[in-house]
């Protein structure tokens, strides 16, 4: 089972689920924003991480697991930004909306809602559980 869950935002025209399945995976890259660059530092090899896609669908596809920890962004040589390595796991059977996580009880308090522009979000164990009951997903360690 994971240690932790997390949550991360991709617009799908720039990287979607899809471009994550077909890679296998990727680094996390391009962060910049301090709250979301300490999340990433959070992260650990195991972790479960809800896959969102922002702008166009606004919904969580797909869960993907840490598979390296935080290091330095390739993208920048500055060293305040930080990447982690992702992998595809599988996806929901069903896309959970955005509409449909506001409009659940259990999940009020997900940062998703509360904190809606962050790219890169912790998220409870319950509440992972709970979108994954919406899309459809069996829970799996």
């Amino acid at each position: 089972m994971a240690r932790a869950y997390w949550l991360v935002k991709s617009e799908p025209n720039k990287y979607s689920w899809d471009d994550l399945v077909k890679d296998g995976s990727t680094h996390w890259d391009g962060v910049r924003n301090a709250q979301a660059r300490n999340n990433l530092a959070a992260m650990k090899i195991g972790d479960a991480v809800l896959y969102y896609h922002s702008n166009i669908g606004k919904e969580v596809v797909g869960i993907a697991k840490v598979t390296k920890a935080s290091y330095q962004d390739p993208t920048t040589d500055d060293d305040r930004w930080l990447v982690v390595d992702l992998e595809a796991a599988r996806p929901l059977a069903e896309p959970v909306t955005l509409a449909q996580v506001k409009a659940d009880a259990k999940l009020q308090k997900v940062p998703l809602v509360t904190h809606s522009r962050l790219s890169v979000m912790p998220i409870e164990k319950a509440a992972f559980e709970r979108i994954l009951q919406l899309g459809k997903t069996p829970i799996r360690g």
